[in-house]
């Protein structure tokens, strides 16, 4: 079939040529739609229930609405779990997919549950939907400031309502629209409401209550259609508009009349534009502002979202009242284009490396640009595939690619090519006639063509175990794989296409096959190693195992972790309070440190933070818990002299922590969001309590807690925060209340909405709508005394209504209650989380079980598990654990495929050991921890190690075949061989090199795999040098003197000629 191929690309070349340009078309054409992003989204498939319920504590928000919620979600199809959170006030239930299943029919699952659930659930209670969004997805926040001198119409200053009114009813609305956005987040100021603001002293003198005062603003804040009338051949509509307009409206309402005395609501009640009951705020630079967030819809392109939400709220700023700004605070384009930028120049040095090392090795230079292309080509098709399959561009995706791996099939045929045209032009002693050409090109490409797919085979092969990984690990490594095979296809294509066709078309009349200086001077120095090791065969294998050994010692010793943690450039900065810490007292904690850091700090360019839960509970936070973002100028604006991010982020942790009141936590904007998502923990090292007893739990909690912080590498240990919410509980004496005739109801209903607010209408300004709220004046509302004096009406034996105070039936108690209550699949449970510094993830985890299990043992019913960034971790090696052997016994079926023997397919083989032995060598003089990274580096390596033996191995055979004694065709094929094999390895590792020095944004991520396969192709190059011809001499000793079998040679490449190209690159 390839030779029908070759021949095909041959004589129809510019009909090929035609072909590749379509191509190459179309991948400019896809490259313009490829999504392009920092790094792949590992958020697995979940849908987030949000239950708002005001007035709960989180004991009741757990026994009444999470409980209900979460029993009904159970034997859901591909659930994988569930988790949940109640606080005060606030339900979030957590509902886990099977990576794989549609977002939209997992959506549509739940909402169909969520219908079966509302019947359960108290009244007035509705349980909502998160948005459709991921970790990845709040990618722009901005603030609404007003300038110091700005002015509302009225003269005016803004108040932190009318900024939320104005982020609300100007931005939002604008900012909905964008394409890919899905939900726009509000968090700060105070939601603009009307407030009617009763005196209970004066309702009680008017013989009125509160759901009086409610059930008349309902009654006349409505409009009514009277039908219509007729008139002159004219149809009129007839209606009684009775909507409030303004709060003098309100105060106009009759609520009593007795033998003509009106009374109206401005008698008893204070009328006016009041505050909500806010759950959380924002801040920035250290003053209060509103924060807005843009969610991006699952599945979009982060960079053009964000870039199209830039340009809207430029269009924004230009309708915003005069000396109020909307300003960007977040964009992740910038995260983005910092990631890319590594990437690009990793790929562009390690292009011009490979290029160069094709023109020192090749000789001719037509013949080194022939190959050349190959590698603009195959990214090309690369891009097509990847739009295809909706891959975007990434570090992961992007970070693997190894051109000189890519291009190394191209090598194989133009060297063979221009190898016989200098041989048959030799022969000749003429320049060679155009069919003459032809055909020497066609059996050059016919001869090299079966280790040239074999190779390229063996690649694609080796990346087999990363498409087996699953889960998080899966999710960031499959792009990889894919875009490494995806691009190795596209360049076996082009091998036995472009090449053949190019070569046939451009290489001139005259073709001199000359071996530059670099060329003799390594066969000067390689032919005396090779005789002292062929003299020395015993030393030589001794040696080799040691070094084997010793690489295995050395490999386990050294740490692991998942995945070398992305640098984003900006840092987040948990700061977390008592439980009992107001919403008001937090954000003053929260202003302080701000306003520090940023005086303190001149790399800083603003911090920002929010404080509780935002408007759409995607984070729900308790009022206790700040998370701010510390964004920092480009590096070359910072003061000299200049310190590093590391030497800034100890800086930084050092300063706050002298502000007393905080315990801090340091993350990253995006890495913070996925350990949450992904875990429900947010940090390295989960250890979850579960249980039944919340008592229990936290008392073994603490236990955990203090034999973790004995673990050397551990930072931050901490007990979720359950218990210390201060809570002020109203006991009824219902015996007390039903001697005056009343029911527990009554009392709660008075208190409700004497205390919470209850919503009594909506007023209407055009377009917007605000709730009107009755509830008692703030100064009433914080006053114990007064509250216990709260007016409630009994129904005297005369019919008459009288009052009696709240504390007649009622005891107020103060004392401190749970603060949360959280469950994963139906099970309470409390997390001791850890993060990890100073070692590696994996021996801190090993130490850490060790010491758990010993010290901290749990009573019955109760149980432990650990999560964390290790839970991926462990999946990952386990799942490795079988795949990688899968993929070497297919390695090793094609080695046997290709020779036709199992004796030399082995001796290939042991390239692969060889070479993890520089793999292990490079990561333990880098102090580099074993990660899934280096993992992907060792397959890589494996493949490359194996195609420098089968390059040597199928030549030593074809000499063999022609009659030539064992110790010089050995001693010949290696010689010979060596430019092949050190322009392989040259080309392999110096297109990783840019990767493995590189500083740039996302570098940490790329580093470990490109040390290993540098290291890998160093060690595995002076093994297959050195080593190989050694042992290949060991194992056919034997049939030196045999005759050789026929079918053993019947399908072994044949290649002639003492100088012949190397044929098995790939």
């Amino acid at each position: 079939m390839f030779e029908r191929i070759i021949r095909f690309a041959i004589e129809h070349r510019w009909l090929v040529m035609l072909a590749v340009f379509g191509m190459a078309a179309l991948g400019v054409y896809s490259y313009t739609k490829l999504p392009i992003d920092a790094v792949p989204d590992i958020t697995n498939v979940q849908v987030q229930i949000n239950t708002s319920a005001p007035g709960y504590s989180p004991l009741e928000t757990e026994q009444r609405i999470t409980y209900a919620v979460e029993t009904v979600m159970a034997g859901l199809p591909s659930l994988i779990q569930t988790r949940s959170m109640s606080r005060y006030g606030l339900s979030q239930v957590t509902v886990i997919f099977k990576d794989g299943t549609d977002i939209y029919f997992a959506r549509q699952l739940v909402a169909e549950r969520l219908a079966q659930a509302r019947e359960r659930l108290p009244d007035g209670v509705t349980p909502e939907m998160g948005p459709i969004s991921t970790g990845l997805g709040e990618i722009f926040l901005w603030t609404v400031e007003a300038e110091d001198n700005a002015k509302r119409p009225d003269g005016q200053p803004y108040t932190p309502t009318d900024l939320r009114e104005i982020q609300d009813w100007i931005i939002k609305p604008q900012l909905r629209n964008v394409p890919g956005v899905t939900e726009i987040n509000s968090i700060g100021g105070y939601a603009k409401e009307y407030l009617v603001a009763p005196d209970p002293a004066k309702l009680s003198s008017y013989g009125l209550t509160l759901s009086d005062l409610v059930a008349t603003i309902q009654r006349n804040n409505t409009n009514t259609g009277a039908g219509y009338i007729e008139k002159r051949g004219e149809q009129y509509l007839v209606r009684a508009p009775g909507q409030v307009k303004t709060p003098q409206d309100i105060g106009n309402i009759v609520i009593k009349s007795v033998n003509g005395s009106v009374t109206r609501i401005r008698d008893v009640a204070e009328v006016g534009v009041g505050k909500e009951l806010r759950t959380g705020a924002a801040t920035d630079n250290g003053r209060e502002v509103v924060l807005g967030t843009v969610f991006m819809l699952i599945g979009e392109n982060s960079r053009t979202v964000a870039q199209a939400v830039s340009k809207k709220m430029v269009d924004i700023n230009r309708t915003l009242p005069k000396g109020v700004h909307a300003i960007t605070v977040y964009d992740r384009t910038n995260l983005v284009d910092k990631a890319i930028a590594t990437v690009k120049k990793n790929l562009i040095e390690g292009a011009i490396l490979v290029i160069a090392v094709l023109f020192l090795f090749l000789g001719n230079i037509r013949a080194a640009l022939i190959t050349a292309m190959v590698i603009p080509l195959s990214m090309l098709f690369t891009f097509t595939g990847m739009v295809g399959n909706k891959v975007s561009a990434n570090l992961m995706s992007l970070g693997a690619l190894d051109f000189g791996i890519i291009v190394d099939g191209a090598v194989v045929i133009v060297e063979n090519c221009v190898r016989r045209l200098a041989h048959a032009q030799a022969h000749r002693g003429r320049v060679l006639t155009l069919t003459e050409r032809f055909h020497e090109v066609f059996a050059a490409a016919q001869e090299a063509r079966r280790p040239l797919i074999f190779g390229q085979l063996i690649i694609m092969v080796v990346y087999l175990p990363i498409f087996a990984l699953s889960g998080v690990e899966g999710k960031m490594f499959h792009p990889m794989a894919f875009t490494v095979v995806a691009a190795l296809v596209g360049a076996m294509i082009l091998s036995v296409t472009f090449v053949p066709a190019a070569v046939a078309l451009f290489i001139g009349k005259k073709v001199d096959e000359k071996e530059n200086r670099l060329v003799l001077a390594s066969k000067r120095a390689y032919e005396p190693m090779l005789d002292k090791a062929l003299g020395n065969t015993p030393i030589v294998v001794t040696a080799a195992g040691c070094m084997i050994v010793l690489a295995s010692v050395i490999g386990a010793k050294l740490g692991s972790e998942f995945v070398p943690s992305l640098n984003e450039g900006d840092f987040a900065l948990q700061a977390l309070r008592v439980p009992a810490t107001s919403l008001s007292q937090s954000v003053d904690m929260q202003k302080r440190i701000e306003s520090t850091l940023k005086a303190k700090f001149p790399e800083i360019e603003r911090v920002f933070a929010r404080t509780g839960t935002a408007e759409v509970a995607s984070d729900p936070m308790p009022p206790n818990i700040s998370d701010a973002y510390v964004m920092l100028k480009p590096m070359d604006q910072w003061p000299e002299p200049r310190k590093t991010r590391t030497e800034l982020l100890a800086a930084v942790q050092e300063t706050v922590e002298q502000i007393p009141g905080n315990a801090y936590e340091f993350s990253q904007p995006i890495q913070l969001r996925f350990n949450e998502l992904i875990s429900g923990v947010r940090s390295d090292v989960a250890v979850k309590l579960f249980g039944d007893d919340m008592d229990v739990l936290n008392a073994q909690a603490q236990k955990v807690v203090a034999v973790l912080q004995q673990v050397n590498g551990a930072a931050e240990v901490k007990a979720e925060q359950t218990t210390g919410l201060p809570m002020l509980t109203v006991e009824i004496d219902r015996d007390r209340a039903a001697r005056y005739g009343l029911n527990a109801s009554d009392v709660q209903e008075a208190l409700a909405t004497a205390m919470g607010g209850k919503e009594a209408g909506t007023m209407f300004e055009g377009d917007r709508r605000f709730d009107i709220v009755v509830r008692l004046p703030e100064t009433l509302r914080g006053d114990l005394e007064a509250v216990s004096r709260l007016p409630l009406p009994i129904r005297a034996a005369d019919g008459s209504t009288q009052y009696i105070p709240l504390s007649e039936v009622a005891r107020l108690d103060l004392a401190p209650g749970p603060n949360q209550v959280s469950r994963e699949n139906g099970k309470r449970r409390v997390v001791v989380t850890a993060n990890v510094r100073g070692r590696d993830l994996g021996s801190f985890v090993a130490d850490a079980q060790a010491s758990v299990e010993k010290q901290a043992k749990l009573p019955a019913g109760y149980w432990f598990e650990w999560g964390g960034q290790y839970e991926n971790l462990q999946s990952a090696t386990q799942r490795l654990q079988i795949v990688v052997p899968v993929a070497l016994a297919l390695v090793f079926t094609l080695l046997f495929v290709m020779f036709n023997n199992a004796k030399d397919g082995l001796l290939v083989f042991t390239g692969i050991p060889f070479a993890l032995t520089g793999g292990v060598a490079a990561l333990w003089l880098r102090d580099i921890p074993l990660s899934i990274s280096a993992a992907v580096g060792f397959i890589a390596l494996s493949g490359v190690a194996v195609l420098n033996g089968l390059v040597m191995i199928s030549f030593i055979r074809s000499l063999r075949e022609q009659g030539m004694g064992l110790d010089a065709a050995v001693r010949e094929g290696a010689l010979t061989r060596l430019r092949p094999v050190l322009m392989t390895a040259l080309v392999a590792s110096l297109g990783f090199i840019p990767m493995a020095l590189a500083t740039g944004t996302g570098a940490e991520v790329q580093r470990p795999l490109a040390t290993v396969v540098i290291g890998g192709i160093l060690s595995s190059t002076a093994l297959t040098l050195l080593v190989l011809p050694v042992l290949y001499r060991l194992a056919h000793r034997r049939d030196e003197d045999e005759p050789q079998p026929s079918g053993e040679a019947a399908d072994a490449p044949v290649l002639t000629g003492p100088t012949d190209a190397h044929a098995g690159t790939a």
